[in-house]
Parts: structure tokens; sequence; C-alpha cells
């Protein structure tokens, strides 16, 4: 697809009228979550660190979709976040906690003890405590709404281990069991909490 078109949607609008977030979605398997829920009729916010990668996005899915630069390790940038999707759309449907180092971030493929410190302490803060920050963003509105989903982005790597990155398998296998306990803890709010596990993907 050349840059600047426009993503073709189907016939199919089940989420139409809805409103969804996808924290890194400018890049690979994010820039997918978003075009899916675009193809489905959901307006879409691109929350993502890489501001002109979130802009090209938005602008391939439509005047549907806003781009909103975000650090989702940093509370002030996901508590805008959620503030510009609210003004924009009025309401928040959906999030995809899909923000993490990995790939367009790059992280160290080293043995657990030749790992920086620092790089961990940013693994951590990004991957686990941006899931945490963003939720917290977000639910407010969807308690006021008296409904959401929520998907937080684990790995297939959390549920099997996996050699040279330990630092990024433990950060995917607290996301399980943040899910389980914020599935349990917002539940009564008609708040949906759930996670998925992606094996390896083809992006940039």
């Amino acid at each position: 697809m050349d840059e600047g078109s426009h993503y073709t949607f189907s016939v199919s609008k089940r989420l139409e009228g809805r409103v969804a977030i996808v924290t890194g979605g400018g890049h690979g398997i994010g820039k997918a979550y978003a075009r899916r829920l675009a193809e489905d009729g959901a307006a879409v916010v691109i929350a993502e660190l890489d501001g002109s990668a979130a802009e090209r996005v938005a602008a391939e899915l439509g005047t549907h979709a806003l781009a909103v630069r975000t650090d989702v390790a940093e509370q002030a940038s996901v508590e805008n976040m959620a503030q510009r999707t609210v003004e924009r759309f009025g309401r928040i449907d959906v999030l995809v906690n899909n923000a993490a180092i990995f790939a367009t971030v790059p992280m160290s493929r080293a043995p657990f003890d030749e790992i920086d410190p620092a790089e961990w302490d940013r693994m951590m803060a990004v991957n686990l405590r941006g899931t945490w920050l963003a939720c917290r963003a977000v639910i407010p509105q969807m308690r006021t709404q008296r409904s959401g989903k929520i998907i937080n982005i684990s790995s297939g790597t959390a549920l099997k281990g996996t050699g040279s990155r330990i630092h990024y398998v433990t950060s995917k296998a607290g996301i399980l069991g943040f899910t389980r306990t914020l599935a349990m803890e917002v539940g009564k709010d008609n708040i949906c909490v759930n996670c998925i596990a992606p094996g390896s993907t083809l992006s940039e």
C-alpha cells in the first residue's frame, strides 16, 4: 500500500460507533490491530511513541482516526492520551495495550547476567508499568460508561521461555498475572479484561 492511501474497509461494521485506543499502533502488529479495528468500523486512536508513524497510520485510516504521541511509561502522557480520545470521540470502548520494547524500540538479546540493569528497568517501565498506567488512564471513562474492553498483549515466550531476552519474557509473563487480577477488580464495572499471547509475527 502506498503511503498516504486509505485502508479499504470491509462490509462488516460490527464496531460502528465504538472507540478504540491502540498503544504502539504505529508499527508492526500494533498497526495491524489498528487497521482491523478500523476495518470493523471503530474510530481508532493511534497512541505511539513515534509521533510521525502515528500520524501516517491515522492518515491511512481516515477521518475516524487520531494520532496521539504517547509514552506509556509516563503517567502524564497516558492521561493525555485518554483525555484527547474523550475530547475527540466522546468515549473509550476498547484499549489494546500493545506498546512494548522489542523491535521498533530495540532491546539487547543477551544472557541474563549481561543485561544492563538500566535496560531491565526500562523494559519493565514500558512493557509492564506502561500497561498498568494505560489501564489507570482509561478505566475511569469506562466506569462512567459502565462498559469497556481491555486487551493486554503478552507473548508466547511468556508461556515457554526463550533464551537471551529474560527481561522481555519476564515483563510479558507479568502481563498474564496483571490481566487476571485486573479482570477480577473491574468485572463488576462491566469492563472485560483479556490477554492474548501472540507468537512470532512479520513486521518492519
